[in-house]
């Protein structure tokens, strides 16, 4: 079950419409990256292309919006023009998630996200649904730990009604006691299903628990189970009071439409929503509160036991990642450096094609069944470098670390070729390329740096990184971050493989 990770700046989180409605992206951050088929395709196709066709392809898609303008209230609007398809993607960002929560109130973010399909003061429940439907459109919603996105795709024609949709229950959402006991109860059993029954859920679960103390990075998105028994209606109205305000959003659209039409769009639906508090919300406004994670000063471990059929672990190791206050995304930076040099070791590692431990350990020696590289790039908390990995039956999880240890010292040994940094990078440069066919990726990519506090250029700057990244970035990064004093280790203990055989653990889809 290998899940590649590309070196480029912020791989699309998976759409939340494959998981079905208003579910929450949990331990996405960990596992990013496009599939390796796709990708290998990608690299194929970059390759095949003549410098002039890459110049030409590379101009027409600098990565900048049409329009990138902020409303007097703080609300942030981003548009980018795209002519292809007579479609547009309409999305809004609210910049809260998990971590923004406070202890006891673990999964309130996400379980607002849910009850914002609950009816507004002119809808009823389940309508707004209903009607992107009847539009002929798609939406959905996810949670994250660092924001809440909600979305829609539909044709151009349809652009203005689904604005002003959204505009609506972002600023006139109706929560009542019946509605949010009935949806507290799909919440509990969602986290059931996809942490409590999956093996590997528990596992990250406790990996962030146990890699963190002090930052709230360690709840979960989904929130303990005996927090989401205690929640109230009334948790979540202080919720969407405190965070749902315009100078937390940022409206991000893409596709067949006049940017300066959507900005007056925007203006009209969202100019009177107000950024400071009032009599009935006086804690509305708030900014997000800053943690700072204190120095690990030595290894950490949990196991974790489960119905499973084989066993499993996680090493991670607290990395650098890029902030709102981290300077700029070029080669002067060493923190970006770091950041970067990181992310293209991640790859060497996994590549499904060419990845040293790929190879290494699952082809050759077959030590592992599967293996997964995976490094943090830009966050407002804490980041981490993770490698996961299945041991083949009659191999130890300890017998796989060991042989990971040594290859991964074998290779930064030798030294990082010149060769094998430009496959990097040409893999790289493709996928952006050809991300921009997608307007939902770019509307990802540009929702999660805006959360972050990012510069929206940091897509380009990206590629800019990776030419000047050497094989000595790629071994002083790893010096610095891959040491014992620095590492969590979680493993997963399997209690009963037919058990888990029978019950589907982990493979189960949330339908509601």
């Amino acid at each position: 079950m290998q899940t590649h990770f590309q070196p480029q700046l912020l791989s699309p989180a998976p759409s939340a419409r494959a998981q079905t409605r208003k579910t929450s992206i949990v331990g996405a951050s960990l596992t990013s990256g496009l599939k390796a088929l796709t990708l290998a395709c990608l690299g194929l196709l970059f390759l095949s292309l003549s410098p002039q066709m890459l110049q030409a392809q590379t101009a027409k898609t600098k990565g900048l919006p049409s329009l990138d303008k902020t409303l007097s209230n703080g609300m942030r609007i981003v548009v980018f023009e795209d002519n292809r398809s007579p479609t547009a993607l309409h999305m809004v960002w609210i910049r809260a998630g998990s971590v923004d929560e406070i202890d006891g109130k673990s999964g309130i973010a996400h379980v607002l996200e849910h009850m914002m399909f609950k009816g507004t003061r002119t809808l009823a429940p389940g309508e707004f649904s209903q009607k992107v439907a009847a539009l002929g459109g798609r939406e959905n919603a996810f949670t994250s730990r660092e924001y809440t996105g909600y979305f829609q795709q539909v044709h151009r024609d349809a652009l203005f009604e689904v604005m002003a949709l959204e505009a609506d229950r972002m600023q006139n959402l109706v929560i009542n006691e019946e509605e949010f006991s009935k949806e507290i109860k799909v919440v509990m059993e969602e986290r059931r299903l996809r942490t409590d029954d999956s093996p590997q859920g528990r596992s990250f679960e406790a990996l962030m628990a146990t890699a963190f103390q002090a930052h709230p990075i360690r709840r979960p998105i989904i929130g303990w189970m005996n927090d989401l028994e205690e929640l109230t209606a009334n948790d979540a109205r202080d919720w969407y009071a405190h965070w749902y305000r315009p100078q937390h959003a940022t409206m991000v659209v893409v596709g067949s439409v006049n940017a300066q039409e959507v900005f007056d769009k925007a203006q009209t639906l969202y100019g009177a929503w107000a950024s400071s508090p009032t009599n009935e919300d006086k804690n509305a406004g708030a900014k997000p509160r800053e943690f700072v994670e204190p120095k690990q000063l030595g290894p950490r471990t949990a196991e974790v036991t489960a119905p499973a059929e084989n066993p499993f672990f996680i090493d991670a190791w607290k990395a650098p990642v890029l902030g709102a206050n981290d300077g700029p995304l070029s080669p002067e930076n060493a923190k970006a450096r770091d950041v970067v040099a990181l992310s293209v070791l991640a790859s060497l590692l996994d590549d499904p094609n060419t990845g040293i431990l790929i190879e290494s350990l699952v082809r050759q020696r077959q030590l592992a069944l599967g293996l997964s590289v995976s490094s943090d790039t830009v966050s407002r908390g804490p980041g981490l470098f993770t490698i996961t990995g299945s041991p083949r039956p009659g191999r130890s999880i300890q017998e796989l670390q060991g042989a990971i240890n040594e290859v991964i010292e074998e290779f930064l040994g030798k030294g990082v070729s010149e060769s094998q940094l430009e496959r990097v990078r040409r893999q790289a440069k493709a996928s952006q390329v050809y991300q921009q066919d997608s307007l939902f990726s770019r509307a990802m990519v540009t929702g999660r740096l805006a959360m972050t506090g990012r510069p929206l250029s940091d897509r380009m700057a990206w590629l800019v990184m990776l030419d000047e990244i050497k094989a000595e970035d790629i071994n002083r990064v790893a010096a610095s971050v891959l040491r014992d004093e620095n590492r969590t280790t979680i493993t997963l203990k399997p209690t009963d493989p037919q058990a888990a055989v029978r019950r589907g653990l982990g493979t189960n889809i949330l339908r509601h």
